[in-house]
């Protein structure tokens, strides 16, 4: 059994401040293509749970990303899958459900 990695957890409100602050984030958003018609945190670029592996390529090791979902689930995987493979990433608790600031 391998040992569960330790992902670091970040808020919406402190996502919401940020983005406030015009701190420049790289968000990243895992749901499905139908789910994002919903709306999505501003600048956050959309890449499918089912898809983040095969497009790593289009990821930076030297900076940090922020994972986002519905509920903080399928980010929390992703967050693993990258943090495994070298990426520095936070995952965004209790996801878009609780994001209460702007979508585009």
């Amino acid at each position: 059994m391998g040992t569960k990695l330790k992902i670091e957890e970040v808020k919406p409100s402190d996502i919401e401040r940020r983005l406030k602050d015009e701190e420049k984030l790289n968000i990243i958003d895992v749901r499905e293509e139908n789910e994002i018609k919903t709306g999505k945190i501003p600048g956050a670029k959309h890449i499918p749970l089912g898809k983040i592996l095969t497009r790593l390529d289009e990821l930076d090791k030297e900076k940090e990303y922020i994972m986002v979902c519905r509920s903080g689930n399928r980010s929390s995987l992703a967050s693993e899958w990258l943090t495994e493979k070298g990426f520095k990433v936070k995952n965004m608790v209790g996801g878009m459900s609780n994001w209460e600031s702007d979508m585009e």
